[in-house]
This record gives C-alpha cells, sequence and structure tokens, in this order.
C-alpha cells in the first residue's frame, strides 16, 4: 500500500531528495501549507528575505557558490511579478533553479479572486519549463523531472505553481526517485583530430573563455590548452565568474566590452578558439563588428544557442569543456611534437611582458598615486579591498564603474572565488552575496557593490544578520548613478544629469545598515581604508563599510 502524505511534506521531502539544503522564500498566505509542513522538515532550513526579487537573488548567487540545485518560493502573482527582475538575471547565467509559487485553490481560481494570476504563463519566457500541479498525484513526477530539467545543460531555471488546495491534500503515493543526466561527454575521435589538426594549423590562435569553465570545473584544462599553445588567452567581455586562472603566463584579462577595444584585441590573430560560451557578448550598440574579418572560429561547449551564435564556425563541438580538453591537450601534444614546444615557449616569453600578471604590476603602480587623493579615488578603494581580503575570500562584485580594475587585480584562483553581475540587471550583488556565503559558511565573502545599486535590494542586509554570516558589503558611495552619467556624457555630450543623483538628502548606508543589524562604518580618508577593511574582513558576523569616493564622472 502506498505511503498517505499531504502535499505539502511530499514537496519538501522531495526537494531534500534532490539535494536542494535551503529553500529561500518570502511567505504569504497561500504558502502557508508549507510552512506548516516545515517543523517536520528541520534538515531543510529556511531564509526568509524582506522581498521576492531578493529570494530568488539569494537563491541564484547560493547556486552559482555552490553547483548545486536550489529551490525558492514566492507568494502568487504579484511575487512572481516582483522576482521576474532576478529571475532573466538567473536565466542568464543558466542557474539550475526551482522556483515555486503558491496559487489560489483550484476550486477558486475561475472566480479570479484577489492575488490570483496566470503563473505559467508569465514565468514561462525566463523558464526552461512551466508548469501548475493540478492533481497531488503529479506532484512527485512533476519535482522530479523539474529537478533533471533545471540541471541538464544547458542549466536553467523551472517553475512550478502549487496550489493550495494540493498542498493541503493527503493521498497515497510514491515519491519516486531523482534522475541526474550525465552530459560529461567528450568528442569523437573523428572530430578530436579535426580540431587538433585546425588549431595546429593556426599560426596565431587566441583562446576566449566563458562561464562553462566554471560550470566544467575546467580552469586547469583552460590553462593547459593555452600553455601548450603558447598563445593569450582572454575572459569574454562578460565575465561573470573564474574563467581563467589568473596567474597562468597566458592570460591576458577581459576583453572589454566595447566593439572597437575587443576588435583590435582579435585583430593580429588568425584563429579564434572559444571554449564553454558566447565569445563576442556586446552591451552598447555599435556600428563597428567585434569580429575582425576573415578571422575563423571553432568553438566548443554544451550550451546550444552560444555555439555559432552570431558568427558561423568552422568547427563546433557540443561537448563538455573540461572532458574535450582533457582529450585535446595530449592529442596537440602528441601531433605538434617539438615544433609545438618550441612555439609555445616562444609565445610564453613573448606574453610575458603584457599578460595579466605584468598588466597588474603596472597596474598597482598607477593606482598607487591616488592614495592621498581625497574624496577617496575609487580606483584606489578597489585596490584596497583586493589587498585586504583573505585568500580564501569570495568577491561578490556589482562596483560596476567602481569595480572597473577589479579584475585586474584579483587573482583568479578557484572557480568560485569569483562572481558579478552577469544579465547588467542591477540590484544582485547584496542579497547574491547572502546566498553565496550560506553556501560557502567556511570562507569569508565580501561584497563590493554601488551605492546605486545596492538600493534596489537594501533589505538583504536583515538576511544577512539574521544568519550571522561572515560576509562584508562594501558600500562605494559616489552619491548617484555615475555610469548613467558618464553614458549621457559620452552619448549625447549633456551633463545635466536629471534624475541621477540621490545627494538631497544623502542616503546613509551606515545609518540603513546599523537599524537592519550590521555593524557598520563610514570611512572617508584614503588612509584608513586598508586597516579597516583587514579588521572587518577578518572577523565574524555581517557587516557595512560605507565609503564616500569621489563623484567625478570621468
Amino acid at each position: 500500500m502506498k505511503n498517505r502524505i499531504t502535499g505539502r511534506s511530499a514537496f519538501l521531502a522531495l526537494l531534500k531528495d534532490e539535494g536542494v539544503t535551503h529553500l529561500f522564500g518570502n511567505p504569504g498566505t497561500t504558502e502557508l501549507p508549507i510552512m506548516h509542513a516545515l517543523k517536520d522538515h528541520p534538515d531543510l532550513t529556511y531564509v526568509m528575505a524582506m522581498q521576492e526579487s531578493l529570494v530568488v537573488a539569494m537563491a541564484d548567487g547560493f547556486s552559482r557558490a555552490s553547483g548545486k540545485l536550489v529551490a525558492c518560493n514566492v507568494h502568487v502573482a504579484p511575487g512572481l511579478g516582483n522576482a521576474m527582475g532576478s529571475l532573466y538575471n538567473a536565466s542568464f547565467t543558466g542557474t539550475p533553479l526551482i522556483l515555486t509559487a503558491g496559487q489560489q485553490e483550484q476550486g477558486h481560481g475561475l472566480t479570479e479572486p484577489v492575488l490570483y494570476g496566470p503563473l505559467v504563463q508569465m514565468a514561462t519566457p525566463l523558464v526552461k519549463w512551466a508548469v501548475e500541479v493540478t492533481r497531488l498525484e503529479d506532484l512527485p513526477r512533476i519535482v522530479r523531472r523539474a529537478a533533471k530539467i533545471a540541471t541538464t545543460p544547458p542549466t536553467g531555471p523551472v517553475f512550478i505553481s502549487l496550489p493550495g488546495d494540493i498542498l493541503n491534500a493527503e493521498v497515497g503515493i510514491e515519491l519516486g526517485r531523482s534522475t541526474r543526466v550525465d552530459t560529461r561527454v567528450r568528442p569523437s575521435e573523428d572530430s578530436l583530430k579535426a580540431l587538433a589538426a585546425r588549431i595546429l594549423k593556426a599560426e596565431r590562435p587566441v583562446i576566449v573563455v566563458g562561464d562553462e569553465i566554471v560550470k566544467s570545473d575546467a580552469l586547469r584544462e583552460a590553462a593547459d590548452l593555452a600553455e601548450t599553445l603558447g598563445c593569450p588567452a582572454w575572459q569574454s567581455p562578460t565575465p561573470y565568474g573564474s574563467h581563467f586562472l589568473s596567474e597562468s603566463p597566458s592570460f591576458m584579462g577581459a576583453i572589454a566590452r566595447l566593439q572597437k577595444v575587443a576588435r583590435d584585441v582579435l585583430a593580429p590573430h588568425d584563429l579564434l578558439i572559444a571554449l564553454g560560451g558566447d565569445p563576442l557578448r556586446m552591451s552598447v550598440y555599435s556600428e563597428v563588428d567585434p569580429l575582425p574579418d576573415g578571422l575563423s572560429i571553432v568553438q566548443v561547449g554544451l550550451v546550444d544557442s552560444d555555439l555559432a551564435r552570431n558568427y558561423g564556425a568552422e568547427i563546433a563541438v557540443k561537448a563538455d569543456v573540461k572532458e574535450t580538453l582533457r582529450a585535446l591537450v595530449p592529442a596537440l601534444k602528441e601531433l605538434g611534437g617539438g615544433a609545438l614546444e618550441a612555439r609555445a615557449r616562444q609565445g610564453l616569453a613573448a606574453l610575458s611582458t603584457k599578460n595579466w600578471a605584468a598588466k597588474r604590476k603596472a597596474l598597482v603602480e598607477q593606482i598607487s598615486k591616488a592614495s592621498q587623493t581625497s574624496p577617496i579615488d575609487p580606483d584606489w578603494l578597489a585596490l584596497q579591498v583586493v589587498e585586504a581580503m583573505p585568500d580564501n575570500a569570495i568577491l561578490v562584485d556589482e562596483g560596476l564603474t567602481s569595480s572597473r580594475q577589479i579584475l585586474g587585480l584579483r587573482s583568479h584562483r578557484d572557480r568560485y572565488g569569483y562572481h558579478a553581475l552577469a544579465s547588467g540587471g542591477i540590484g544582485w550583488g547584496l542579497p547574491a552575496a547572502v546566498g553565496v556565503s550560506l553556501a560557502n559558511p567556511q570562507r569569508p565573502v565580501v561584497c563590493y557593490s554601488g551605492d546605486g545599486s545596492s538600493m534596489y535590494s537594501i533589505q538583504s542586509l536583515w538576511t544577512a544578520a539574521n544568519h550571522k554570516l561572515p560576509l562584508t558589503f562594501v558600500i562605494v558611495n559616489n552619491g548617484g548613478y555615475r555610469i548613467i552619467k558618464q553614458r549621457l556624457l559620452a552619448f549625447h555630450g549633456d551633463d545635466n544629469y536629471v534624475g541621477m543623483d540621490f545627494i538631497d538628502p544623502p542616503v546613509d548606508f551606515t545609518g540603513v545598515a546599523r537599524s537592519l543589524g550590521l555593524e557598520a562604518i563610514k570611512v572617508t580618508d584614503p588612509q584608513e581604508l586598508k586597516g579597516v577593511m583587514k579588521s572587518a574582513f577578518s572577523r565574524p558576523g555581517a557587516k557595512l563599510i560605507e565609503v564616500m569616493v569621489s563623484n567625478s564622472v570621468n
């Protein structure tokens, strides 16, 4: 005889069996069955955020920092509406996330009561799969399928609408079993030979890496490829993770998200090797095409839409990046022999004066000239943050203009050591840092955010304080939306900045932080920065450091 179980308890049991350890949420009336059932599932940690967009962003950060499936729950149609911006971010990064929303009882729904909405229709554009549970007997199959779809590359969020009557009902059902689809496949021998031969044919290859390097845990393998070829490797123009080992002699940094700059970087080369992502995703429109004329592309990755997204590839291989590189590098060495070794030595020697390490040294010297500048220079602040961080710290970066030099200063050494805003939807950083910290309780986390971005999600500070996380928020206060001012001036020659300042009245971030339970301090002296940072980063608990920086537009 099948075990009798309520929908609410079955839902939580299914999540746990799928590997979910934290449920992020903001409860409402239709979610009360879930809240009622949590007392019977004490091994599932409920993380409450004070608005639904934060709920999803925290879950997003948790998954990105752990590589695990994550679950979050929001409240009916308005809650899903609130969450859509963060769901867009999670969709952009392919975060394996199960998002659920409480729905009005099915017998009540046809009357379209208050808070009712077509949840599946609302969520569909931003998820891999969306469904509403209409029978409790289908709940196990739906949750199992949702977890499988979310975690199968191309990974991404899924959505389940949970009517209240389904959660409160009780039937005899079997919960089934979890399934994960193994996609760690390598190309055929013929494909590997063709790929190796084409790469060796190139005289001046260049590598551009994307986020699948992180998802595939292929940092070492990507560096091995670059060092075997003696060629430069760049992060893609959307560098939202630790896409390459910074201290590899081949690493050059991130390509700027500017078409002309990208074109100039790639122009000297005769083959672009794209690994695990769209190599040339841009931001602002330009008539200049970032791909130089005649530059051929070979590409490896599991995300169909990224393979030859905007430019045809001479060879496109749908395969796991790590497994492909594990086979490709030995094949290159065997085919290339001594000539390849000699070419690699020569190539790495040529890069030694202009690679990431060389650039960093020059950059530190340049930034240090502003060490006495008051108000504080944002680049000097970034340097102090990087130099004060413990070696095992994780950096969550949404500094926008104030973090323009972060990638040139902070070295990538592990796949989860750096996380940045990917899609451009601001307000992600603070709540994501909470999720990152929950996923890595043994590592200090630093969230580096602009003042404008932080005000989209400032309530996140309460959750950090509530969970007593080893998390320090560094808020860069320049009193406005500097990036929009820069673009208004650059694109339109206009310095009349309407709606871009918040200095009358000014926002007191230390006051806000204290009201939400954090220790907080304001810094105005550039020479105090490193000491304040080191002290904060080394102590337990959630803290906020507000740094007053120059509001200069350029």
